[in-house]
This record gives C-alpha cells, structure tokens and sequence, in this order.
C-alpha cells in the first residue's frame, strides 16, 4: 500500500494509514463533553416518558448506551445515597474554608482563656501573692 502512494507522488513521503488518521483526531477533538447536570436532565427527561428513549437520544445527540449506562450510574447513585451509604464529598474550596474558620475559632478560643486568666489573676490579687 505503501508503494501506491508512492508511486503516486514521489515528491510527498507516504503516511501509513492517511485515510484513517484524520478522522480520530476530528472526532476526540469535537466529542461533545457534558455536565453532570446536563448527564441529569437527559436523565429525568426520559424517565418522564413523553418521547421515546430513541428519540430523546437523537435529540441530544447521544447513543443509547451512553443514555443507559448514565441511567444505570444515576440510579445507582441514588440507591446507596437513600441507603446512607455514602457520606457527602466536601470540594477543595470547602474544606480550605472549614478549615479557615476552625483556625480562627481556635484563636478566639485562645484569647478568651488568655483573658479568663488575666481577670481571675486580677480578682485574685496579683498572681496568688498573698502577705
């Protein structure tokens, strides 16, 4: 095969497989990525009914395995979050602020025991020297 395209144009070195390479890198480059929200309501839309699953996959442009392995995903999710199974996953952003705000409750903690101290040393009268 080689040799055809050789012998076609020797002036272009021949790529293995020109007719196959191209389209890979069209269709990775325009696959169409959705959100978990979009996963979602395609989701619910054909759990409602009111278009056949063919249809609402035509519609949004997905296969129907794709429809049905996020239906599978979806329902399953739901079944072990009824069940307790899971705990809810805090995102970076949220524990950087749980953590902040621990920090700072710590450090008032701090001053209001450095403060009690301070003010039962003073009732006390100076520390506990006593004459």
């Amino acid at each position: 095969m080689a040799d055809f395209y050789a012998a076609r144009d020797s002036t272009v070195p021949p790529l293995p497989w020109p007719s196959i390479a191209p389209p890979f890198s069209i269709k990775r480059a325009t696959r169409k990525h959705y959100s978990s929200e979009e996963k979602i309501r395609i989701v619910l839309d054909g759990l409602r009914g009111e278009d056949s699953i063919a249809e609402l996959c035509r519609r949004e442009g997905i296969s129907q395995g794709i429809y049905y392995k996020w239906s599978k995903d979806f329902m399953e999710a739901g079944k072990k979050r009824l069940a307790g199974d899971t705990a809810r996953a805090a995102n970076t952003d949220e524990v950087k602020e749980l953590r902040r705000e621990a920090k700072d409750l710590k450090e008032v903690v701090a001053e209001q025991t450095l403060e009690l101290r301070l003010l039962k040393k003073s009732m006390t009268g100076d520390g506990g020297d006593h004459e």
